[in-house]
């Protein structure tokens, strides 16, 4: 084949170091717009971003150019150096070293986004371990809980 022909949408899920509640109301819109610019800039277009407190929810179109594991690495270093910049209640921000990363159908991205979007009214409910737990196991991820969390 001639050309290389590629449509991934992925689930992409990492906390805050050691799940601290770093990402409040205040701060989330300009963090989800910061995060849609850096995977725009590596031409991966972001659908839904959303999060609770201590950790984020990305699903986004991964674009051919760029491996998953690069796509995160960069979000996160640079989301976290920006962070950093909005008050000193952030300078003691970081993101977790791992992450979650899931492949969804296009028949799933309606369900996925509305999935996001609710985050902070889904938390309500269960926390970010019990939800993690939860998307290893659909996922049928396997996976040691002793390396998961830092």
């Amino acid at each position: 084949m001639p050309q290389s022909l590629v449509k991934n949408y992925i689930h992409i899920v990492f906390s805050t170091k050691h799940r601290e509640n770093f990402i409040d109301e205040h701060i989330e819109k300009e963090l989800f717009s910061y995060i849609a610019v850096l995977c725009r800039d590596f031409d991966s277009t972001a659908l839904q971003i959303g999060s609770s407190n201590d950790h984020i929810h990305i699903l986004c179109l991964l674009s051919r150019k760029i491996a998953l594991m690069k796509l995160v690495q960069e979000i996160k270093a640079h989301s976290s150096k920006w962070i950093k910049t909005k008050g000193p209640e952030y300078e003691n921000f970081f993101w977790q070293n791992g992450y979650g990363a899931f492949s969804v159908s296009k028949k799933e991205i309606s369900q996925v986004i509305h999935y996001i979007r609710n985050q902070r009214f889904h938390h309500q409910k269960q926390n970010f371990k019990d939800e993690l737990i939860e998307m290893l196991t659909k996922q049928d991820i396997e996976y040691d809980e002793k390396y998961i969390w830092d």
